[in-house]
């Protein structure tokens, strides 16, 4: 696998997270076919065999889309788009160069309900499910466990050891250093977590990507 313009009127949303380690945005590309906004500077999703991995998209129109990752793109033939409300739409490359790619949408989109987002829920952190094992200690024990889901913001936890609400624990893999958090609810033997210290988009697409596909960082 590998991964309308409105008068000029850009649509900026940071809101998934630190978007600094995008440089060079570029223009918007010139016209194709479809109307297209521009700058449309929003995190996403790619979703294939290889895994799930964060990218951001540049420019849309009803055909086909245009996206930057933080690393090589997957190589899968087939990759969908989720965006964060879970919505979710099948591509299919037609170019790419280093960390940026365009595709074509199997389906046609309707731009506006895309750019909005059109939220059934409230509005959510871009949450990858990927499953790394990890170390969890606290002042008094150390424990294996898996997280299952992760976020630039938290992660969910699976460990058989019982821990408190509230409780401070620490976390650590060889992907990822140690990152201090706090249970924020439990169901059984699964844990919510929230980092003390956010992930970066950056650091949180190249975690995902060394847990899930290292040659990716060598793309």
């Amino acid at each position: 696998m590998g991964c309308r313009r409105s008068n000029g009127v850009g649509i900026l949303d940071f809101s998934a997270g630190n978007l600094n380690a995008i440089d060079d945005v570029e223009p918007a590309a010139e016209k194709r076919g479809a109307p297209r906004y521009t700058s449309l500077i929003r995190a996403a999703k790619l979703v294939c065999g290889q895994g799930e991995f964060v990218c951001v998209i540049r420019d849309v129109s009803a055909k086909g889309v245009s996206l930057r990752t933080f690393h090589g793109l997957p190589t899968d033939a087939s990759v969908a788009l989720e965006l964060q409300n879970g919505e979710i739409h099948e591509l299919s490359m037609v170019r790419s160069r280093d960390f940026d790619a365009s595709y074509t949408f199997v389906e046609p989109v309707e731009v506006d309900r895309l750019v909005q987002e059109n939220w059934n829920y409230p509005k959510r952190q871009l949450r990858l499910n990927l499953m790394m094992p990890v170390t969890v200690s606290t002042l008094t024990q150390r424990s294996n466990a898996f997280v299952t889901n992760i976020s630039q913001q938290g992660a969910r936890l699976d460990c058989d050891n019982v821990f408190a609400i509230d409780q401070p624990v620490r976390l650590e893999n060889d992907y990822l250093s140690e990152t201090r958090c706090k249970v924020r609810w439990r169901r059984d033997a699964r844990y919510g977590l929230a980092f003390q210290n956010f992930l970066s988009l950056r650091e949180f697409a190249l975690l995902a990507a060394r847990v899930q596909c290292p040659l990716l960082l060598h793309g």
